[in-house]
């Protein structure tokens, strides 16, 4: 039996309850399976005797000990239990917060082994929390390597630790192997059910951790076959044949006002490329901030419509769709290719007459947002999907626009760089195109930070800016005032800069709950410089592109995740003249939050901030694929597991080479995973 196929409740463990699988299920352990696949999330070494007299400041004892009196202090109003230990070097105290029970337990004049965290404070050496077990009985818990798991509601470290042993006597006998034996022997790992044993109670913490390593290659080992079985799958995919004219391409390209970069060029010629194969393109185009990924889309719709075939591109915000519309409207309609905007917001007669032109073939490029996978929505001929910021979109949502066609290629488009640890896994079944070069003759833009408190600076370095005729936006975490929250708010901090910092300038204000009309009246106010300060959320993150503002005023940067500061700040540097983006932060702020503030401030290239992010957020919550299961992980990390990432992927490849249809008749755990995992279909999909 697979790990997997381990369905038995935890309720049928002797000691587990109602009560107690209520409290398993909210760390996601339900079944035997779930059980013994929760990692521990540290080890106590409990071989080794450590007096107290050992412990410097603070640390861990491991002892035996005399109990010697009991004491009791008031803790939030309550009566609590103190009891004061020596183990022959010293003496120490425990605090029994909400376990006055142990009085019973431990009674003055015995023995006991003891394991606790330990404390200096002020002299007396104390510990809450901490472990006993009698030295006159055979011991359980002592003289071994033992997990640490972590707990909710009335976990117990105890009772987790009882309910895996139970599990494991009952079941890892039945457990099979799920690798290929040669696999464990060149890479030199534990078997399956050795692993599982070892990963909980192993006999050092090497061992344990080798244990981990073991089971977290099984994880990157099936990710990787999925993914490498899907490219496979997508190169059989004929779509319809196309006759391209380039010469329309190369016709738009002269009327650009500027060269493109040579990042650029390389990109639309890997398009190129893909449009003319015979099965479907599946390509992810990643690029910075500003980099010029938009155009790059735009221009390959110009090949598609040269062959007859329809281009759709969807945007994740009617604000950005609007402007990718507006931007295509004016590179594409003197060439001949008719744009059309297709959004949630264009209804009745406008929407019908849209949908009627859409469907006749007499839209070359549909632009629009979620709006473009609707039922109502059919194509003559959808040949090619471009999808911005795709990591807002779900994995359904693309394929619900990609289903529409008959096998149109894909482009993917994000600003948020993936590191190339994630390009392997979640991007594994795309080919990727990368700009990382700027257009020629733009500066890099220089971040400051400013304590809060001391706007003043920072508003005296925007009025500079405003008068010497060019634009600033001011971001708040929040759009109005919040009872809880000492925050600045937008709607707040709209009037009080028009009223008494820049009251000789005009301001307009956008956020969510503006409505989409005045959303696009007032952006068109910023655009043509009739507004001269613009003050947000983080509305205004993706798909503004104003030239002529050069500050970004980041306020309470602290609450910004590092991604959303790198795309906020993105939104000026977009022409020759010096931009600059001021960052002002809460002193009371926490480690993650410096980290991320001091990221920004070191860092413009987009690359490497997106390693960072993937550190200290997971590439889950990074790449918006939590919801396809492809990286939930429970015994892997990609950023610290990276050699086994790639050494996994070495082997994938060589089996597929080796034996493409995978008839390999000691692999059963791979046919059964792989019956569960067709090569290509909606429910397996991880990137459209």
């Amino acid at each position: 039996m697979l790990l997997g196929e381990l369905k038995n409740p935890v309720d049928e463990l002797p000691g587990i309850g109602k009560a107690s699988a209520a409290s398993l299920a909210g760390v996601g352990i339900r079944s035997i399976g779930d059980l013994l696949k929760y990692l521990p999330r540290d080890y106590e070494d409990r071989r080794n005797e450590v007096p107290f007299r050992s412990i410097e400041y603070e640390g861990n004892a491991n002892t035996t000990i005399h109990v010697v009196e009991h004491q009791y202090f008031y803790w939030r109003g309550r009566q609590t239990l103190k009891v004061i230990v020596t183990d022959d070097s010293e003496p120490a105290t425990l605090l029994c917060y909400g376990r006055n029970f142990l009085a019973s337990t431990l009674i003055p004049g015995e023995e006991f082994r003891l394991f606790g965290r330990f404390q200096r404070r002020r002299g007396d050496l104390q510990s809450s929390s901490f472990s006993v077990e009698r030295t006159d009985r055979l011991s359980a818990e002592f003289g071994k390597i033992l997990p640490v798991y972590s707990l909710t509601g009335r976990l117990t470290q105890k009772l987790l630790r009882s309910a895996v042993a139970a599990s494991l006597k009952l079941y890892s006998h039945d457990l099979e192997e799920e690798l290929p034996s040669q696999i464990i022997e060149s890479r030199r790992l534990l078997r399956f059910r050795d692993a599982i044993e070892r990963l909980h109670f192993g006999t050092s913490v090497e061992e344990s951790k080798a244990a981990r390593r073991t089971l977290a290659f099984g994880e990157l080992f099936y990710l990787q076959l999925i993914m490498q079985r899907r490219v496979r799958a997508r190169r059989v995919r004929r779509k319809r044949d196309r006759d391209i004219d380039h010469s329309l391409f190369e016709k738009t390209v002269k009327r650009l006002p500027f060269q493109l970069t040579i990042d650029q060029l390389r990109s639309l010629d890997q398009i190129h490329d893909d449009l003319q194969k015979p099965t479907a393109m599946m390509r992810l185009l990643q690029g910075d901030v500003g980099s010029g990924k938009t155009l790059v889309a735009l221009l390959s719709a110009v090949d598609v419509a040269s062959g007859g075939g329809q281009t759709a591109l969807m945007a994740p915000t009617e604000l950005l769709a609007r402007q990718h519309a507006n931007t295509a409207a004016a590179l594409l309609e003197p060439v001949g290719i008719r744009v059309a905007l297709l959004t949630g917001g264009i209804t009745g007669a406008s929407r019908a007459s849209t949908l009627g032109a859409i469907r006749a073939g007499e839209v070359d490029l549909i632009v629009g947002t979620h709006a473009l996978f609707s039922h109502d929505v059919a194509f003559k001929s959808l040949s090619l999907v471009i999808v911005d910021e795709q990591h807002r979109f779900g994995v359904m949502q693309r394929l619900a626009i990609v289903e529409k066609g008959n096998a149109p290629d894909l482009l993917l488009m994000t600003a948020t760089p993936i590191p190339r640890s994630l390009a392997l896994t979640v991007f594994g079944d795309l080919d990727t195109s990368t700009i990382k070069s700027m257009p020629h003759g733009r500066l890099p833009i220089r971040t400051h930070l400013a304590l809060r408190g001391k706007e003043e600076k920072v508003y005296h370095r925007v009025r500079q800016e405003l008068e010497a005729g060019r634009q600033a936006y001011f971001v708040y975490p929040l759009i109005s005032q919040s009872e809880f929250l000492e925050v600045k708010d937008a709607e707040s901090m709209y009037e009080e800069l028009r009223m008494k910092v820049f009251p000789n300038h005009r301001l307009a204000l956008i956020h969510s709950r503006v409505s989409e009309e005045d959303k696009r009246i007032r952006m068109m106010e910023f655009i043509r410089g009739e507004a001269e300060v613009l003050v947000a959320t983080s509305v205004v993150e993706v798909g503004v592109d104003v030239p002529n503002a050069t500050c970004m005023v980041i306020e309470h940067a602290e609450r910004f995740g590092l991604a959303a500061l790198h795309q906020l700040r993105g939104r000026v540097g977009r022409s020759t003249t010096q931009s600059y983006a001021y960052l002002i932060y809460d002193s009371d702020i926490t480690e993650i939050a410096k980290r991320r503030i001091m990221a920004i401030k070191n860092s413009s290239d987009g690359f490497e901030i997106a390693e960072e992010d993937l550190k200290m957020r997971g590439p889950g919550e990074l790449t918006g694929t939590h919801q396809t299961g492809a990286l939930e992980f429970r015994f892997a990390d990609i950023v610290d597991d990276f050699d086994l990432l790639s050494s996994s992927r070495e082997d994938v490849m060589n089996i597929l080479a080796d034996d493409p249809k995978l008839l390999l008749p000691d692999h059963q755990a791979i046919r059964s995973l792989l019956s569960r995992c067709p090569p290509y279909s909606n429910e397996t999909a991880s990137a459209g």
